[in-house]
């Protein structure tokens, strides 16, 4: 629904502003916590700190006050203001109550040195961006091309911007030129989030100036446009005792009010082949008003209206796009980061012992994996771990890092390995983590050949004995899956030369071309010829072009007798 409305009332000036260029967006906050940095964008006021979640910026620390520090706009300037804080809210290093905000300032709230916020007085792109559309917003266009002529050039100038992913200069922009098209004094662009509420993505008034709060602007009005998704004009409010009613326009003296849908473009195909739109989904509103009539509204023809609705939509739907793509290769990024991050804390340093050698090798199928291997050197013995967590990718790494912590310390400590699993076990059950499981074995190796060993789940152990290959079939459930287990190990002798081949399903279940799976016979053929490299070679050979599916782990330890 589209209103056009003109009531005959006049107040002082409710709009807010907060100052900054033509091309200028929110203010901005860069909180950096130890490694970490998010970026918090000033986009109301007042802006909230504290301890308690529902803050806007929540500090999860016990210097933190409940209700710590406020950041509020006034006159176009920012100031920090400290609520009683009991631990203080300092700026660049000194206490204080309340103070102006400059460019690069440094806040603490409480938590000194460990965590601070940045402040930046407005987020911009590129110089190149805000040049470009400062260009087009100021461009001069002849008095002969129409309003409409106008504004198309500006939409298309923006769309190529557009790939660039500049949403929140295009959005203010649109507003610089709606505004100027309607003679209005203050526009504002709502998006639709996924919880289908709206929340206010730009706003500008004719001053050039940012507006960050919403509270003035006729908010019924605002609703009944979203609700009815249709588009009509009405041009005198004081002959519609509907509108004029209306508590918001009366209370801030409100007498030019516009309100647009935007909805996404459905293109259809009629069967001549050219293409008509129709009506799509809403996903916000560009919002102006006045609290004078304007006379440039009679101006307005129900094209340009249409073309702002309809175009506007197609320029944020695009750039959410490219805001998407950003985000997935930041994602990748991240996810990068953190596989070096997990390769470092499961590197695996090999104990050089007299009487047992060992290697390992692993291979994740993703950036990050769920399998992993630790070998620990004791007065025990030589122990080895092999654990496959259910799942992959992030989750089961997540999980595989946990588990390898508290195996290695129970290790270190010469906890049986019995209760070392069974431990495993409690805290996995215990945390209620959905599905999340992993099946592990643990084999330690004494001096003397005594091989002792704990299998949960996992794929049966290999012992290569001369020619002989053995297969132990004794076995647990796997740790995590149920409460209260009980778990048992079993032990052999080795004798000089024997070995010890543990793998992850991923060996067994790696598939070739047509479906088959490497499985146990294969797996033994390559044990016994060969070593760690030559199980991997066979497993890479049997695959061929086929990429794993799961995490590969291959770990070999032989026992060179006292």
């Amino acid at each position: 629904m589209l209103y056009v409305a003109h009531s005959t009332m006049s107040s002082a000036d409710p709009t807010g502003p907060v100052s900054g260029p033509t091309t200028g967006v929110f203010p901005s906050l860069i909180f950096v916590h130890g490694s970490d940095q998010r970026t918090l964008y000033l986009d109301h006021t007042p802006f909230t700190i504290g301890r308690k979640v529902e803050k806007d910026l929540a500090i999860a620390d016990p210097r933190v006050s409940r209700d710590h520090a406020l950041i509020v706009s006034e006159n176009g300037s920012f100031y920090v203001e400290d609520q009683g804080s009991k631990h203080g809210t300092f700026v660049n290093g000194e206490r204080v109550e309340r103070k102006m905000l400059e460019r690069n300032d440094r806040l603490e709230f409480g938590a000194r040195e460990t965590m601070y916020a940045v402040f930046h007085p407005q987020h911009g792109r590129s110089n190149t961006a805000r040049d470009f559309l400062s260009q087009i917003s100021g461009i001069q266009i002849s008095n002969e091309v129409t309003d409409l002529e106008k504004l198309t050039i500006f939409l298309e100038a923006a769309r190529k911007l557009n790939t660039t992913g500049v949403l929140d200069e295009i959005l203010l922009t649109l507003l610089d030129v709606t505004l100027k098209l309607t003679g209005a004094e203050r526009g504002y662009v709502f998006l639709k989030m996924a919880d289908g509420k709206l929340h206010l993505a730009a706003g500008r008034n004719s001053k050039a100036e940012l507006l960050l709060d919403d509270k003035t602007i006729s908010h019924s009005i605002l609703d009944d446009a979203l609700r009815s998704n249709s588009e009509f004009l009405l041009t005198d409010t004081s002959r519609s005792l509907d509108l004029s009613e209306r508590q918001s326009i009366v209370a801030y003296d409100l007498r030019t009010v516009i309100c647009i849908p935007l909805r996404k473009l459905q293109v259809h195909t009629r069967a001549r082949g050219a293409r008509e739109a129709a009506n799509g989904e809403v996903m916000g509103a560009l919002y102006v008003d006045s609290r004078f009539a304007s006379r440039d509204i009679s101006k307005v023809s129900g094209d340009i209206l249409h073309v702002v609705a309809t175009e506007a939509a197609s320029l944020i739907e695009n750039a959410r796009l490219v805001q998407a793509e950003e985000e997935a290769r930041r994602y990748q990024q991240e996810l990068a980061i953190a596989a070096s991050i997990q390769q470092r804390l499961m590197a695996v340093t090999i104990p050089e012992v007299p009487f047992a050698h060992m290697n390992g090798k692993n291979i994740p199928c993703k950036e990050i994996g769920g399998d992993f291997y630790d070998a620990v050197n004791t007065e025990d013995g030589l122990a080895v771990v092999l654990a496959d967590v259910a799942g992959k990718g992030v989750s089961a790494a997540l999980l595989a890092s946990t588990l390898q912590g508290m195996i290695y310390s129970q290790l270190v400590a010469h906890t049986p390995l019995t209760e070392i699993v069974a431990s495993a076990n409690r805290y996995l059950t215990s945390k209620h983590i959905g599905e999340k499981y992993a099946t592990v074995i643990i084999a330690r190796l004494r001096r003397d050949g005594d091989l002792e060993y704990v299998n949960c789940g996992h794929v049966p152990p290999l012992l290569i004995c001369g020619n002989e290959v053995i297969r132990p079939s004794h076995g647990n459930l796997p740790v995590g899956l149920m409460p209260d287990v009980t778990y048992s190990s079993d032990r052999y002798d080795l004798h000089p030369g024997d070995r010890l081949v543990l793998v992850t399903d991923g060996v067994t279940e790696a598939e070739n071309e047509q479906g088959e799976f490497f499985d146990n016979e294969r797996l033994e053929v390559a044990a016994k010829k060969g070593d760690i490299q030559g199980i991997l070679a066979a497993v890479g050979q049997f695959c061929g072009s086929v990429p794993l599916s799961d995490d590969c782990t291959v770990v070999e330890m032989v026992y060179a007798g006292d």
